[in-house]
């Protein structure tokens, strides 16, 4: 089969041999898939991702002298099924899953693996019990942003949101962009977004950001203080802990690059939530001093839980939450490689879907 293969930190099209799915697994054709902003820092990052992971214990381990197919954000059609399958879905049905394998062995990834092949290929392997059957009358591209935009319905969930915060989203990429869907679903206003990106800006309003903000005339903090104000705010608890009344701030960092962490703690208010929902694969720091005097909370969020996942297919299917502005590109295997180079402007694109079969 057909594929873009990362081979020694370059993407190349080759042919390579097809997976055969084994007990409990189905193979699917790829129709769409969303190429991430973790798949650009993995190629680039390749070997901070895989020690990571060694030392964190996290699921990203693989050889970089073999062949690594990525893509994990797809729709796919069932072709065929392995042994031991109860083959509930009719072959070719549309379906999401989320990308990995339930093995007797273990949990496998699928597009950050040398043997289970992601969506840059024309086919993959899945598990049947993780499969969930795209609704009718929800198109291929929208349903392939279920994962995407799961990441953000997590982070948001982990959040814990009060009717009473005011969020403060930096970094408009998608991550951030799945962030302002969620939490618009869920209700959260004013939604104060920040990203130096005009065509990013642009986009958070579209997703549901009430104000957005360019860094380089104004502070996201100042910004966002003035939507937060709140004159009947109780007093801090601490004497030590002074400034005007505001309402609870949650901030989503979605930059994922060394420094944002600390620039956030160092401008946040008193007892704010920092969400860090952006991939930093390089070594950063902070000074502690800033949340200690601020009684700071951090939480780092990864990924999304299978009820997560599938609430997020069903909300998209629902029109709940907006996915079409997000599509700015569509290429077939020959062209991932470029589109790895035009997703690193923020002016160009959003997500670009890739179509295998193309």
């Amino acid at each position: 089969m057909r594929a873009a293969v990362m081979r020694n930190k370059r993407l190349v099209v080759d042919n390579i041999p097809a997976p055969e799915p084994g007990p409990g697994e189905v193979l699917v054709k790829t129709l769409a898939c969303g190429i991430c902003g973790s798949d650009l820092h993995a190629l680039r990052f390749a070997e901070k991702l895989v020690e990571g992971a060694r030392r964190s214990g996290g699921a990203f381990v693989m050889d970089l002298n073999r062949d690594i197919v990525m893509g994990h954000e797809f729709c796919a059609e069932i072709v065929d099924y392995g042994p031991q399958t109860a083959r509930s879905i009719k072959p070719g049905s549309r379906v999401c899953s989320m990308p990995v394998l339930i093995r007797t062995t273990g949990v496998e990834t699928v597009g950050y693996s040398n043997e289970n092949p992601g969506g840059y290929a024309e086919l993959m392997r899945l598990t049947e019990g993780l499969l969930l059957p795209v609704p009718n009358g929800l198109s291929t591209d929208h349903a392939a942003l279920t994962e995407p935009m799961a990441v953000g319905y997590h982070a948001v969930e982990k959040a814990r949101l009060d009717r009473r915060d005011v969020p403060l989203v930096v970094g408009c990429g998608p991550v951030g962009l799945a962030v302002i869907a969620a939490l618009k679903l869920k209700g959260a206003a004013p939604i104060v977004a920040a990203d130096f990106s005009p065509r990013r800006r642009e986009m958070a309003l579209k997703m549901g950001a009430d104000v957005v903000i360019d860094p380089k005339e104004k502070s996201p903090y100042e910004g966002w203080r003035e939507m937060a104000a709140d004159p009947d705010a109780p007093a801090p608890a601490a004497p030590w802990m002074t400034g005007p009344p505001l309402r609870p701030a949650v901030i989503f960092e979605c930059v994922g690059v060394p420094g944002v962490i600390e620039l956030i703690m160092q401008n946040a208010p008193r007892e704010a939530r920092l969400v860090v929902a952006g991939v930093c694969m390089e070594r950063d720091h902070f000074e502690p001093m800033f949340g200690i005097n601020k009684e700071l909370n951090v939480q780092f969020v990864l990924g999304y839980t299978g009820p997560e996942f599938a609430a997020t297919l069903h909300n998209i299917a629902e029109g709940k939450i907006p996915v079409e502005p997000l599509i700015t590109g569509r290429v077939g295997v020959e062209g991932v490689a470029r589109a790895f180079e035009e997703l690193g402007s923020p002016e160009r694109h959003a997500k670009i879907l890739v179509e295998p079969w193309r």
